[in-house]
């Protein structure tokens, strides 16, 4: 079995001690996930990118976490549920939200639901969404920008869950207490 280092900046590449020294001020530590992406130093660059792109969307808070959270359900990533949690309490997200979100459900928002069933046709058909699709997402209040900031969200959620699941990164303290497991009725 092979395993990965959860670096720190003293031990990662020269090349990533600036991007965790980033992370440090940013959060108070350094992230378990960004320590292990620290062996590639294009890797932890790119998520922290990403990430900084992510939230300068288009949209709310809640919005953008609807996205992240669908795609870190569908892809059952336990690290990426917790941490996303922390960080929707912290933007004042609604606990039902987060709840319906956390038990893979559907939301009674009719927008938040259009959000969360056109981004899961998104990742589960790796972006071949019918022109019906879209003519709906669009009809539920979102814009063609939307679907493009719908993707780059993929794109930083593909980089930690798949991460994620090859290094199974422990989670942080802090996120720790929003520990998720995919509930059975939605484990495929």
């Amino acid at each position: 079995m092979t395993t990965f280092t959860v670096h720190n900046a003293v031990s990662a590449p020269a090349e990533s001690k600036a991007q965790l020294e980033q992370a440090q001020q940013k959060y108070g530590q350094v992230p378990n996930l960004y320590g292990v992406l620290a062996e590639a130093p294009i890797a932890v660059e790119a998520y922290d990118t990403l990430g900084s792109l992510a939230m300068r969307t288009s949209f709310s808070p809640t919005e953008r976490h609807v996205v992240w959270f669908t795609i870190n359900a569908y892809h059952d990533c336990h690290y990426c549920m917790a941490a996303h949690t922390f960080l929707a309490k912290g933007e004042t997200v609604s606990e039902a939200v987060i709840e319906t979100a956390r038990a893979v459900g559907s939301y009674e928002d009719p927008k938040l639901e259009a959000l969360r069933v056109f981004t899961l046709s998104l990742v589960e058909n790796r972006g071949w969404v019918s022109p019906q699709e879209l003519e709906v997402f669009q009809s539920a209040g979102f814009t063609k920008q939307n679907v493009l900031e719908i993707i780059v969200i993929i794109s930083h959620k593909v980089l930690s869950n798949y991460t994620n699941h090859i290094v199974s990164t422990p989670v942080d303290d802090p996120f720790s207490q929003y520990a998720w497991a995919k509930p059975v009725a939605n484990a495929a």
